[in-house]
């Protein structure tokens, strides 16, 4: 019996969705000189990440200081510039990523006023307690409800858990939540490695999910060819990962994506394009 809808089920088995964070919260372009920050360098970005294979952007966006942002003028200066660029032809996902600069409230303003296609949801920072799971899931069935397509990043085992029994007692409504699991940490210079994967994976039945991964370091991917192994989608880029596999820096996000696509090329799973993703996950 499929755990998910036959269409999402064939989509997992078939398509691999290959994402891309090209530049994240904390970095800049002191850490990477081709780290894309204006919206006319994310529009140049999103063009060689179409090329290279990318379906799915995953879109941070910076204020007039260059520190993180979740302005909605901001985010929508960077999608029109993107969209001029490449029209549909990429998922533009949007991150609710606090920082500890934005309460749980804010992070659900900035959706509701914004209306992205997708968006990507801490579930620590927006259910940091009991207290804060009426109103968290309330709003999380309401963009399923909107066909607004949601991820879930979770950064431990005990994370993913809890999804699952918010999943499991129909709190939470979507029936194969998507979900984005993280190897190694930013903050704890810790890269990814495969004990983490293989705590996920034993913590919780990941075939109840549309899970994808992404990973800290140099080790990114090997973890990721991994990742597609076992039937997960991936996510590369600049946020997560500035090194190529023998350590040098990568010249770029697309040739992080285009040498991964490289070394997974006698897959059976196809790249995903971004109308694949929006039929699988019925993005409106």
């Amino acid at each position: 019996m499929e755990r998910t809808e036959p269409a999402l089920a064939a989509f997992n088995r078939r398509r691999l969705m290959v994402m891309c964070a090209p530049n994240g919260a904390r970095r800049s372009q002191a850490d990477h000189p081709a780290l894309p920050i204006s919206p006319a360098e994310l529009a140049d970005e999103a063009e060689q990440l179409l090329c290279a294979g990318v379906s799915v952007l995953h879109l941070h966006v910076r204020d007039e200081r260059g520190q993180h942002t979740l302005s909605v003028e901001a985010y929508r200066a960077a999608i029109d510039a993107i969209r001029e660029r490449v029209g549909r032809q990429l998922v533009l996902q949007v991150t609710t990523e606090a920082v500890g600069r934005y309460t749980p409230d804010q992070q659900m303003e900035m959706v509701r006023r914004l209306r992205p296609e997708a968006v990507s949801l801490a579930l620590r920072e927006l259910m940091p307690s009991e207290s804060h799971e009426k109103d968290a899931l309330a709003f999380f069935n309401r963009l399923s409800e909107e066909g607004i397509w949601q991820q879930f990043i979770v950064y431990s085992p005990q994370e993913l858990a809890r999804l699952e029994h918010l999943r499991q007692s129909g709190a939470l409504r979507e029936a194969a939540p998507s979900v984005l699991l993280v190897l190694g940490s930013y903050l704890e210079a810790r890269p990814g490695s495969t004990r983490e994967l293989d705590g996920f994976r034993h913590r919780a039945d990941l075939s109840r999910f549309s899970w994808a991964a992404c990973c800290f370091g140099q080790s990114e991917r090997a973890l990721m060819l991994k990742v597609a192994e076992l039937g997960g989608h991936v996510r590369l880029g600049f946020e997560n990962n500035l090194a190529l596999p023998d350590g040098s820096v990568a010249p770029s996000n697309s040739e992080l994506v285009s040498g991964f696509l490289s070394a997974l090329e006698h897959s059976e799973r196809q790249a995903a394009t971004a109308e694949d993703v929006r039929r699988a996950f019925k993005i409106q």
